[in-house]
């Protein structure tokens, strides 16, 4: 399976928020149009974070490395 297509587990999304600027869990909500409570139980792991949120992500983090 392509990984770019798998869940992202709490880490990888703390790693992907922190390598895009997003400092609080609100910036995270409000930059991809979902709760904070959303981000939250993400980061927690009570809830898999969607896989179109997932790629999305993977594919900011990647475009951002190719821009430096």
């Amino acid at each position: 399976m392509d990984e770019r297509l798998a869940s992202m587990h709490p880490e990888e999304l703390r790693t992907a928020m922190r390598s895009l600027g997003y400092r609080t869990q609100n910036d995270l909500a409000q930059a991809i149009g979902v709760s904070r409570s959303a981000v939250s139980l993400w980061l927690e792991g009570k809830v898999g974070v969607p896989r179109p949120i997932a790629m999305l992500l993977r594919m900011l983090v990647a475009a951002q490395r190719r821009a430096y």
